[in-house]
């Protein structure tokens, strides 16, 4: 488990890591607030990845924050080891400290959230899994000491 000293410092970056789009939140340890950026809708990696680069640059994050899924009862699944993978992919192309949080029941808290706002259907797909990053990077900023997560 890491220390404190351990901890990042600033603005981060979440995601929340899906097959064909990518959530992806914005928040800072500062006012430990994060709030939704956008979604990126790409099947072609490279074009995930130029997105994701053009947001390392203009946000300058001192870490990333990705969401991890599991079932209900923290057992792995297939989509567990794709977020592994892609996780260990941001670290290694962009040497940022990469922290892995559970994310169970974020689409579903994001999706109850959005039909609260009045978005609900096809108008409620857009928003969705940015809602659900920032699910997971403000658990991320609430988790004392990022107990609970794990570092890459």
């Amino acid at each position: 488990m890491p220390d404190a000293t351990a901890l990042p410092r600033g603005a981060l970056l979440g995601f929340d890591f899906g097959q064909a789009r990518i959530g992806v939140a914005l928040g800072n340890t500062e006012v430990a607030i994060a709030h939704p950026l956008e979604t990126i809708a790409s099947d072609s990696n490279d074009q995930r990845f130029a997105r994701i680069a053009a947001l390392i640059g203009e946000w300058a994050p001192a870490a990333l924050i990705v969401g991890l899924p599991v079932h209900a009862d923290g057992t792995p699944h297939e989509m567990t080891r794709l977020a592994r993978k892609f996780a260990q992919r941001l670290h290694g192309r962009f040497g940022l400290p990469v922290w892995l949080v559970d994310e169970r029941h974020t689409s579903q808290v994001a999706e109850h959230q959005l039909n609260d706002a009045g978005l609900r259907g096809r108008r409620q797909k857009p928003a969705l899994d940015q809602v659900a990053a920032q699910l997971i990077l403000q658990s991320f900023l609430d988790m004392p000491d990022a107990a609970g997560s794990e570092r890459l």
